[in-house]
């Protein structure tokens, strides 16, 4: 498998972009925990990134906390921005997402450009809507328009967005132990809240936690023994 690299950034660069975030999701499929999105600044001035860094999904835990730190220093900025498993509920996945990416693109320089893998653009407002995913507190400005690049495997193939995603799950792996603490019966320690046997187990025994997503019919799913491919976003709503 190739190496990601900053061929598809420095592209976009020589077109005309100044600051590219690159971006990417972590927690899409998780039945409890927020969905995170991860953001990684490059520039002109911007070096090839550290040596291993991958797709987090292609590094081990250990890999990926110690890749951390050098790719916090590699990136002009990093951030991530999170959205709440009761905002889910709330307003359906996709526009979870969004809202969690503007939240992580808050924190950081304004940037001209946004690179994100996949093939759907999850981060622009839809037009016909007038900004519905605008945060409570009034502190996220949805009201500009960033051009947005998607490209399939880009967490696999351009060195911006594999950093957003290392970033990502970190943080929101950190999260996720945290929150095991509290509710020891899911062991979220060693399944970070998606569908494993003991996580399961422990919804039958204990139910649903304030952390789970409601709207994905988690226990309505176990009982038709339908599995964690009930839970998807169409029985979220939009």
């Amino acid at each position: 498998m190739p190496k990601p690299s900053l061929r598809v950034e420095r592209a976009l660069l020589r077109s005309g972009a100044i600051r590219i975030a690159g971006m990417d999701e972590v927690g899409r499929g998780s039945l409890a925990g927020p969905v995170s999105v991860g953001v990684a600044v490059i520039t002109a001035q911007t070096r090839s990134a550290p040596q291993g860094l991958k797709d987090s999904k292609l590094l081990t835990a250990q890999q990926r906390r110690d890749l951390l730190p050098r790719v916090t220093r590699w990136a002009d900025a990093v951030a991530v921005g999170h959205a709440s498993p009761q905002e889910i509920d709330a307003i359906g996945l996709t526009a979870a997402l969004r809202r969690a990416g503007w939240r992580a693109l808050a924190q950081v320089t304004a940037v001209d450009h946004v690179l994100l893998d996949g093939n759907c653009d999850w981060l622009t407002p839809p037009q016909d809507v007038l900004f519905p995913d605008h945060d409570r507190a009034g502190t996220l400005d949805l009201t500009h328009h960033i051009p947005v690049t998607t490209r399939i495997k880009a967490d696999q193939q351009c060195s911006a967005v594999a950093a957003a995603s290392v970033v990502a799950k970190v943080t929101r792996d950190d999260l996720m132990v945290a929150s095991a603490e509290r509710f020891p019966q899911y062991e979220w320690q060693l399944n970070k809240g998606y569908a494993s046997p003991q996580h399961l187990a422990g919804i039958r025994v204990a139910g649903l936690s304030g952390e789970h997503r409601h709207s994905w019919r988690i226990a309505a799913a176990q009982r038709a023994d339908a599995g964690p491919a009930a839970t998807r976003e169409s029985t979220l709503k939009h």
